[in-house]
This record gives structure tokens, C-alpha cells and sequence, in this order.
């Protein structure tokens, strides 16, 4: 990976963020893999979306889709979201490890290169 796409770890997850216009944007499904006991993070974005959706929130709107390096080592379009809007997505996944995960993010979201 290059400087502008790195991992960080929470509590021994890794998540893929990448630097996009003058900020980081983390990968979805990992923090709904580090915050969840899903084994199934993308279906787990994907009901959550859909879920949302129905109470009237596009939590697609928070998103950008951005190249991310996969375990596989290609690069695929990838669900991202900035520190913000990673707020607001977090919201809305009932985990134990959310207001933890909370801090940890308001910290490495706003670490510079």
C-alpha cells in the first residue's frame, strides 16, 4: 500500500482508510466487521442500508466509493465514508464497542500523513 492507503487496527481489526481530499475515508465494512460479530460484513452493510432506507435515511449518501487495496491485493471500488459521516453510519449499528470505537476514530480520522 502506498502512504495515502493504509491500514489501522482496532482491537485487532484492520480497516482500510485511504486519503481523499485532504482527509481520511474508512472502508464500511470494516468497521461493521470491527464493531459487529457479523461474518458477513457486506450483507450486513447491505441490510443496514436497506433497513435505513425504510425509516427514510440514504446512508449511501454518506459514502463515496473509492479504490481500496483487498486482502486478495487488487483493488476494488470500496464503500468509504470520512470521519463525519462515519459518525453518523455508526449510529445506526448497535454495538457494545461503539462509543469506544467513537473515540478511537475521532483520534486516527484526524491524524495527518
Amino acid at each position: 500500500m502506498n502512504q495515502n492507503n493504509t491500514l489501522v487496527v482496532f482491537e485487532d481489526k484492520k480497516i482500510r482508510r485511504i486519503w481523499y481530499e485532504n482527509q481520511w475515508y474508512f472502508s464500511v465494512v470494516d468497521i461493521i466487521s470491527a464493531l459487529t460479530e457479523s461474518i458477513d460484513p457486506k450483507d450486513y452493510w447491505y441490510r443496514l442500508k436497506k433497513r435505513e432506507q425504510e425509516s427514510g435515511t440514504e446512508l449511501s449518501t454518506f459514502c463515496r466509493q473509492l479504490k481500496l487495496t483487498s486482502a486478495d491485493g487488487k483493488s476494488y471500488a470500496t464503500d468509504c465514508a470520512n470521519t463525519q459521516n462515519m459518525f453518523r453510519i455508526i449510529q445506526s449499528i448497535p454495538s457494545r464497542k461503539a462509543e469506544p470505537f467513537k473515540l478511537w476514530l475521532a483520534k486516527t480520522g484526524y491524524e495527518r500523513i
